[in-house]
């Protein structure tokens, strides 16, 4: 079901706890499930230095998590917003059909805290959104009942 990559993104997942100084911290939930992703980014000079994650879910919820911080650490913030959630699901060489909205939540998360450092700073990014707080009102693939989390 799981590749071998999701499963040790999930066992021995990277970059886990949060950053007191954050440049940005963007929490974003799924209330359909009750994955919950909290992100954490330090900036410097326009570069992501460090990225931190805490999540509340499922394996590959911890999964996507893991491999979104690993994706966007030494990024640009303009190369950060191109990482989405289908560039995360292939880091991971693929997720389940009802396990890709974990990797949304990834995304979202990782938008979510560009758009506080942007806040914090006064600042617009080119092409960032404001986040939404459930990440369902943007999972348009997502189909009633097809096991969300619970799997």
């Amino acid at each position: 079901m799981y590749s071998e990559k999701v499963m040790d993104h999930f066992m021995n997942p990277r970059n886990v706890g949060e950053i007191e100084d954050a440049s940005g911290v963007g929490t974003v939930g799924n209330a359909k499930c009750g994955d919950i992703m909290k992100v954490y980014l330090k900036i410097d000079e326009g570069i992501i230095t460090d990225a931190k994650f805490k999540t509340f879910g499922c394996g590959a919820a911890v999964a996507t998590s893991s491999m979104a911080t690993e994706l966007v650490i030494g990024k640009t913030i303009e190369e950060a917003l191109k990482i989405t959630n289908r560039s995360v699901a292939e880091a991971l060489d693929g997720l389940p059909p009802v396990k890709m909205h974990c990797s949304l939540l990834a995304e979202e998360s990782l938008h979510a805290a560009l758009w506080d450092y942007a806040k914090k700073n006064n600042i617009t990014i080119e092409g960032l959104e404001e986040p939404v707080a459930d990440v369902h009102e943007h999972d348009h693939d997502h189909e009633e009942g097809s096991g969300c989390c619970n799997a």
